[in-house]
């Protein structure tokens, strides 16, 4: 088993929707694309990476949503070392077809006092949908480590919820861990490095917006 040095996961840069939510009223989440701050997020994003694969191999995926397969265009990897493939299952949170602005914030209100968890979007998905797309995905990646000839490297280019679930599931938090952290910056980075025993750990951590409160499950 060839198991990569790295896995790196990448929040894409900021979107139209970021910038202005009412664009969901006339334009399908997936076809949102980057503002020109979301592209300069995504060069210099680009630029770090570049350091630090240097002049390693990649093995990168991509959630199908325009603004992720624009923010791995403004990387400037080196398509000579980097092995591209679209990744549905690394999409983002399903909130369902056309938007109306003023529902879906008293949704996210709603989500906010309920759990991002467990919450689900009135047409789309809960945090545990994506929880576990993203686990058949990790089993998907595992495998892949069965190639002796695997890269040293793995990066992911996806979405906040998407980063934290992966990492979720990854290093078996608790819901009330996942509940308690932030989303990362568009076009900032976490990356799980291998250790000489065999594990992963993050290169730092999430944010911690608050406390948690585990149910009393010990093990």
């Amino acid at each position: 088993m060839a198991q990569p040095r790295r896995i790196v996961l990448l929040r894409h840069g900021e979107s139209e929707g970021n910038a202005d939510d009412s664009v969901y009223e006339r334009i399908p989440d997936h076809a949102l694309g980057l503002t020109d701050r979301g592209r300069r997020q995504a060069r210099e994003a680009g630029e770090r990476l570049r350091a630090l694969f240097a002049d390693e191999r990649v093995s990168a995926y991509v959630s199908p949503y325009r603004r992720t397969h624009q923010t791995f265009r403004h990387l400037g990897l080196d398509p000579s070392r980097t092995r591209v493939r679209e990744e549905p299952r690394l999409r983002e949170q399903d909130w369902g077809n056309w938007q109306d602005r003023a529902d879906v914030r008293k949704q996210k209100a709603y989500r906010d006092a309920y759990g991002h968890f467990f919450y689900r979007f009135a047409q789309g998905e809960s945090g545990a949908d994506v929880y576990d797309r993203v686990g058949a995905f990790l089993e998907s990646l595992w495998r892949s480590f069965q190639d002796p000839d695997h890269p040293p490297n793995v990066l992911l280019v996806t979405h906040g919820l998407t980063m934290r679930l992966f990492c979720m599931r990854w290093l078996h938090w608790s819901v009330a861990e996942f509940e308690s952290l932030s989303n990362p910056d568009n076009g900032e980075t976490r990356a799980l490095l291998l250790g000489a025993d065999g594990r992963y750990r993050l290169d730092r951590p999430f944010e911690r917006w608050c406390t948690p409160e585990p149910y009393g499950l010990t093990r």
